[in-house]
């Protein structure tokens, strides 16, 4: 029970902050533009608790997965709709194009809102993860090695500038389009110069599968990857791997970070790999045995790739927050840029380059809100503006019942010059409901599987 509810209340809470912004956009611009609001409900189905205001109903209902505002008129009986007469002042179908557009966009944009006020908080608090500038990885034959970089060596300013953080490093690099970099690097205690010439790389997006070429000296931040979760029945637990484990190599090879630790993975399908983790001081020698799992690559054919069933994260130095205009600034770029990764995986999946097992429901979001919230305040926060802008991309998707939907009919009628008509809108919502039961029919089936909640029937 107590594990149950570790999981349910970062649920509830996580949602319910989500649907409470969505629907106040809605409710908000509504009393701004002058529409009169009949009810505001969070949650569908059987009301569990009503009170009323001077104009409005507001409800708390008993399925926590949505809300919705009712707003008067809706609908215009001119249109052969048969909703009740109110006051024209106040209906929703006789205001301007532009205000009904401005209260159904309200929703999704208060999300975008959210998710970048809760960035912008936790970076100006609890910080952003860094890494000490200290390198890690150094590849052979690489423009680092080439110039003498180590590692171990620690990386104290680059082209005159000081850096405190990799992520200073990595600034420079991005920014130096392929000139030479003098680097001042401490090693053993002593100082020397270096020069190094970044060279063009591919790289590969391991969600999106797309490649793109970045500038790169061949060195990584000296860190080790941590095992952060463990799947029950999965390689990772059969190997013994526990939370907290420190990831010192695999397969014999030293790694620095969570990417060089999936990428050995990946290319080992069903190969016994050497692990040496460390646990409360001590190191312990394991051995994991990867499942092999099909998935498209970057060309589109199937390929075999090894998977553990382990969360893994990245032991880094610690946090650092940024000043608050910075703060504000990281948040926004932070949500423009997880909402174009969401639009192009929603593509991917559409066009199957990514596994529609990727799909997740209810289930999946409560099993990471709970991990999310075990890891600590500020990443139950992060989580919280993850969703919210995958809540806000979904609601723009043009099918009829979204937001989206809503907004596509008003782009209609500002091309036509008139609504469509309410028989067609009404076929249209029909249509998108059941393209939506049957996407979350899926998702939940989708959790399930992961669950392994299947396993009683075999």
């Amino acid at each position: 029970m107590t594990s149950a509810l570790a999981f349910i209340w970062p649920f509830i809470v996580v949602i319910g902050i989500l649907i409470l912004v969505h629907e106040l956009g809605h409710f908000f611009v509504a009393r701004w533009t002058g529409v009169g609001v009949e009810r505001f409900s969070i949650g569908f189905g059987p009301i569990l608790v009503r009170w009323r205001g001077k104009e409005t109903e507001y409800c708390l209902s008993a399925i926590p997965m949505g809300g919705y505002v009712k707003m008067m008129g809706e609908e215009s009986p001119l249109e052969g709709g048969t909703a009740p007469v109110v006051n024209p002042d106040k209906a929703f179908a006789a205001k301007p194009l532009w205000a009904r557009f401005l209260i159904v966009f309200a929703g999704p944009a208060m999300n975008f809102v959210l998710a970048a006020v809760i960035v912008s908080v936790v970076f100006a608090t609890i910080g952003r993860t860094v890494w000490p500038p200290v390198a890690g990885r150094v590849v052979d034959s690489g423009p680092a090695a080439v110039a003498g970089l180590r590692t171990g060596d620690r990386i104290l300013s680059v082209g005159g500038r000081r850096v405190s953080y990799w992520e200073d490093v990595d600034r420079a690099v991005a920014g130096s389009q392929g000139r030479p970099l003098q680097l001042d690097v401490e090693r053993e205690g002593a100082r020397q110069p270096m020069t190094v010439t970044p060279r063009r790389t591919t790289v590969q997006d391991p969600i999106l599968k797309e490649s793109r070429e970045v500038w790169d000296i061949g060195a990584g931040p000296h860190g080790a990857p941590v095992i952060t979760s463990v799947t029950a029945d999965s390689p990772a637990e059969v190997a013994g791997l526990k939370p907290g484990d420190v990831v010192l190599s695999v397969a014999d090879q030293r790694v620095f970070s969570p990417d060089e630790m999936v990428q050995a993975i990946r290319s080992r399908p069903r190969q016994k790999l050497a692990l040496i983790v460390e646990r409360d001081g001590k190191r312990l020698s394991l051995t994991v045995t990867p499942n092999a799992e099909k998935e498209r690559g970057p060309s589109g054919d199937e390929v075999e790739v090894g998977r553990i069933q382990a969360g893994i994260g990245g032991k880094a130095m610690g946090t650092a927050p940024y000043n608050p205009v910075a703060a504000v600034w990281h948040g926004a770029a932070w949500t423009a840029n997880m909402s174009v990764t969401i639009v192009k995986g929603l593509w991917r999946i559409a066009l199957g380059s990514i596994d529609r097992s990727n799909i997740g429901g209810p289930i999946q979001i409560a099993s990471m809100a709970g991990q999310q919230a075990r890891e600590g305040f500020g990443q139950l926060a992060l989580f919280t503006a993850f969703i919210s802008v995958n809540l806000a991309v979904l609601n723009l998707l043009p099918v009829p019942i979204l937001d989206g939907g809503h907004l596509l009919f008003f782009v209609i009628e500002a091309v036509l010059g008139r609504p469509l008509s309410l028989k067609k809108r009404e076929v249209a919502q029909q249509l998108g409901l059941a393209l939506l039961l049957l996407l979350m029919v899926f998702a939940i089936y989708n959790d399930l599987v992961r669950l392994d909640a299947f396993r009683i029937f075999r």
